[in-house]
């Protein structure tokens, strides 16, 4: 059945509604978020919506940045198709792309996704765009980026790479971190493996005794345990949920301000739910050594 006009124009205001001003239109068609006519499908506008709500999360934290320097650089983790790197830059970084030096890198393992992406950058001209194909835990040490970085974003990268992205952001003394954390499955495994004594007399454990909320607890406690660790390097903590996510498990959203707040309070908490959930061997995933200088530009 064809649509009359005044659907079609309900549905094109729609679409124009749900796009945010200074868009760019091209981007959209090139990323399949818009069909080639301009068109949205209800997929389409979900994935837009919720990168856009991340985007509200993201863009006062490059406002803050700009007022300390503009040549911001920020490094997005499990880029995937770089949804999030693309409309970042169309919206916040291609304005002063003339003046300033400010770049984003996305790393990614797929490499036809790295090839796509930095051939799409250099279509639209989005010369501050690079794409690295690296795992997060080989970024760490990667001679390819920066020394410091001022934002690292990890938006389900899966298990233990959101801890990777962390330690990248710890090393290269990001002011700002934004985690969205996906199946974490390495501290549940711990928690499965351990029955030390001081676990089996401690009344908490059983919260993971049977595997399902050995499971869920494993989740919930690797999010706990990663707040502690970020406190511990001195940063302010802020866990939210992400609204218009209903569909995916995983919908908590950590972020991180690096504030040179006092660590020696969360450092000790850390250890001792470690200690007391029977994971001391997680320590060095969940390491604590404060930070040799202030990350560059940070105000304490």
């Amino acid at each position: 059945m064809k649509k009359n006009p005044a659907q079609h124009h309900q549905q094109d205001s729609q679409e124009k509604h749900d796009i945010r001003p200074g868009q760019s239109i091209e981007l959209l068609k090139e990323l399949h978020i818009l069909t080639r006519d301009g068109k949205m499908n209800q997929d389409s506008r979900r994935k837009l919506k919720q990168v856009y709500h991340l985007y509200q999360f993201i863009e006062p934290l490059l406002q803050s940045l700009e007022k300390d320097h503009a040549n911001i650089s920020l490094v997005d983790h499990g880029a995937g198709k770089s949804y999030l790197g693309f409309i970042l830059y169309d919206l916040f970084f291609k304005a002063g792309q003339t003046q300033t030096n400010a770049h984003i890198y996305g790393i990614e393992t797929r490499d036809e996704l790295v090839q796509k992406s930095a051939e799409l950058a250099q279509r639209l001209d989005f010369p501050g765009m690079s794409f690295l194909n690296l795992s997060v835990a080989e970024s760490i040490n990667s001679d390819q980026l920066p020394d410091r970085i001022d934002i690292v974003t990890a938006l389900h990268a899966c298990d233990t790479a959101t801890d990777d992205a962390i330690e990248f952001a710890l090393k290269k003394k990001a002011r700002f971190m934004v985690l969205v954390p996906c199946c974490q499955a390495e501290v549940a495994s711990e928690l499965r493996k351990n029955k030390s004594d001081s676990v089996r007399n401690n009344p908490l454990s059983e919260m993971w005794r049977h595997p399902i909320h050995t499971r869920e607890f494993g989740s919930q406690i690797t999010n706990v345990l990663r707040c502690l660790q970020l406190e511990a390097h001195g940063y302010q903590v802020r866990v939210t949920e992400l609204v218009g996510w209903e569909h995916s498990m995983k919908n908590e959203l950590i972020i991180a301000e690096y504030k040179g707040l006092p660590a020696k309070r969360p450092a000790e908490r850390l250890a001792e739910v470690l200690k007391t959930t029977g994971l001391d061997s997680m320590q060095r995933r969940f390491f604590v050594t404060p930070p040799a200088s202030s990350p560059a530009g940070h105000k304490k």
